[in-house]
């Protein structure tokens, strides 16, 4: 049980609407648990769509690498709750298969050879941005011989990002949704 209550139909007419553009395209469960509990704040619900949003549709990184990385630091976070729904939603769409999937959830992901040179470069850094709070100059280099600027500063904001939210959903007790896919044991 949530800490804080979701929101529960009926919505209003403002509610209804801010939650459908919470949730990707075609998708065909209810709004998250998360957002119905974000939307107690609609202020802040507000806030924090412009930034979600971007990032997932506006971003510079490819889109598996921008899944990559959410998966990871998810992972690292022990957020099951957001790891499951991008594992659900997004990771088959983007060429996330399942051996990697579940690769981005073990202890050191990058001993399997299923990762491209640039994934092993994002993997190392979220988890020295986990560890450390900071990138030491080999993990900055690796990055910066697959990325642009542009995308290494949306790189730095997407991993914080989703630590933000990973701290959103462990406080708030989330259970996972039922129909994500549950975080590898």
């Amino acid at each position: 049980m949530p800490r804080i209550e979701p929101l529960e139909p009926p919505y209003s007419a403002q509610i209804g609407q801010a939650l459908a553009r919470w949730m990707p395209p075609g998708v065909a469960h209810e709004p998250l648990v998360l957002f119905r509990v974000l939307h107690r704040n609609p202020e802040l619900a507000s806030r924090m769509f412009a930034v979600g949003a971007g990032l997932l549709g506006h971003g510079l990184l490819a889109d598996l690498d921008r899944e990559i990385v959410i998966a990871r630091v998810t992972a690292r976070a022990g957020c099951a709750y957001e790891w499951g729904v991008h594992a659900s939603v997004f990771a088959e769409r983007v060429g996330l298969g399942p051996e990697r999937l579940r690769a981005t959830a073990d202890a050191d992901p990058t001993t399997h050879a299923c990762w491209e040179p640039r994934h092993v470069a994002l993997l190392r850094a979220v988890d020295e941005l986990h560890d450390m709070d900071h990138l030491s100059p080999a993990a900055w280099s690796a990055l910066r011989d697959h990325y642009e600027e542009a995308q290494l500063l949306e790189f730095l904001v997407l991993a914080g990002w989703y630590r933000t939210i990973g701290y959103l959903a462990n406080g708030l007790l989330l259970d996972e949704e039922d129909w994500a896919v549950p975080f590898p044991a």
